[in-house]
């Protein structure tokens, strides 16, 4: 297996297996989340919303406008049947880009009200 493949397999194993460790080894003094403890959860989770979203359509849009120059570059013909699905591609993707956004207000919003 290389390294490359094994970044994200790693990158799994920490989220599923490591991260909730750190909920059971909790000292048992602290019962409840008090207002502020979700405020600060919300906010985190609105950054890496946007930060996922943006970084999963920018990958998107570059990985559909290199296989569709490269379309249009071994056949020039096709340029105009090739050029208005990869538009409506990326319109697409960034609609998700932006519900993203819009979720990360929603969350933000969440750790900002009462």
């Amino acid at each position: 297996m290389s390294i490359r493949k094994l970044g994200p397999a790693a990158l799994a194993f920490v989220a599923a297996f490591v991260v909730p460790v750190a909920a059971f080894a909790a000292d048992e003094t602290h019962v409840g989340a008090n207002k502020f403890d979700v405020k600060m959860w919300a906010a985190a989770a609105a950054g890496v919303a946007i930060g996922l979203g943006v970084l999963g359509g920018a990958m998107g849009q570059g990985k559909a406008a290199a296989a569709a120059l490269e379309g249009i570059s071994r056949n020039p013909g096709a340029a105009a049947r090739i050029q208005t699905p990869m538009i409506l591609g990326l319109a697409l993707i960034e609609s998700l880009v932006l519900l993203s956004f819009v979720i990360a207000f929603f969350l933000q919003g969440m750790a900002g009200g009462q």
